[in-house]
């Protein structure tokens, strides 16, 4: 009897050997290894309307949290592709006001609602925002006033709006999700902003529209995933009406592809994006510069980081 103690004690202490190092670890035995999830909505640059590529947009999600970033042309539509309910959408932050950048923002607000969104819709965006935001509420009082009192009985909180004029600095943290906006040149549009995600030791930096900004890459540096915009040419733009003094104002608020390349090789990220323009020619053009690897924009592109960076061209595949 005494012997099979002896064995058991053995049996137990190597057990409690094997577990040991376990307990070190950052998370615990079984839980899911902390990711972040990156879905490009869309990625198409300019008011323009471009057939079968949606307006900027960009849906980041981490430890529980939906994260909307700039609300362009078909942002719903996209949203439900991916398999996300509107309702699951409050929290959305803008980097400029800009028409592109904010068109879908009343049906991201309306449509929410009445698919039982009953959390206020919070906004963040530069100044104008707030103004904006309750400019819209005026707009639609008459469709928000007949679904809330009259007809449907919607509840009112969830058509209500808390928007914030942000200044550079941490603009949202909870849940391990921080937020941070930083001030980037869109020429006379001002400010603009791009904003950087972190959460659970990942890290993920959005340009927003912007000429070359070394306070950009000062507030990119060492993120896994750098996503930057790239500007059309003088000659794509004439080709969609653009007088050619037009063409050159815009091309001179934005960033050519080897510009792109420089900030991608001074951030130095795990992995540069194109959206808001930016196809397989701005990646050539941008890899002159940078020797790491560079994803096209393209709608629905889907990006996880963890250990490893996933990248999927078939988002709404994914099981959600």
């Amino acid at each position: 009897m005494g012997r099979i103690c002896v064995l058991a004690f053995a049996l137990f202490a190597a057990t409690l050997g094997t577990l040991a190092p376990a307990t070190r670890e950052p998370f615990t035995a079984g839980s899911p290894e902390p990711r972040l999830k990156i879905i490009l909505l869309g990625v198409a640059g300019g008011p323009p309307a471009t057939p079968g590529i949606a307006g900027i947009s960009i849906l980041i999600e981490a430890n529980g949290e939906k994260l909307l970033f700039d609300c362009g042309r078909d942002t719903v539509n996209q949203l439900v592709t991916v398999g996300v309910n509107q309702r699951k959408i409050d929290k959305v932050f803008l980097t400029h006001l800009h028409s592109d950048h904010i068109i879908s923002l009343p049906d991201i607000l309306l449509t929410g609602w009445a698919l039982g969104r009953k959390l206020p819709l919070r906004v963040w965006g530069p100044d104008g925002t707030k103004s904006m935001m309750d400019d819209l509420l005026k707009a639609f009082a008459f469709d928000i006033h007949m679904r809330r009192d009259v007809d449907e009985k919607f509840p009112g909180e969830g058509i209500r709006v808390v928007a914030t004029d942000i200044r550079e600095g941490v603009v949202y943290e909870h849940n391990g999700v921080k937020v941070t906006a930083f001030l980037v040149d869109h020429g006379p549009v001002k400010p603009a902003f791009g904003y950087r995600v972190d959460a659970g030791g990942h890290s993920v930096a959005m340009s927003g529209d912007t000429r070359f900004s070394e306070n950009l890459i000062k507030h990119a540096a060492g993120v896994d995933v750098m996503i930057h915009e790239t500007g059309p040419t003088v000659e794509q733009l004439t080709a969609k009406g653009f007088t050619a003094k037009q063409a050159k104002q815009i091309v001179n608020h934005h960033t050519p592809a080897a510009q792109a390349g420089v900030v991608f090789s001074r951030v130095n990220p795990r992995l540069g994006v194109f959206a808001h323009g930016g196809g397989r020619a701005a990646v050539a053009e941008a890899s002159k510069t940078f020797k790491g690897p560079i994803e096209p924009g393209e709608d629905l592109l889907t990006i996880t980081v963890g250990d490893k960076i996933e990248v999927s061209h078939h988002a709404a595949s994914l099981e959600r």
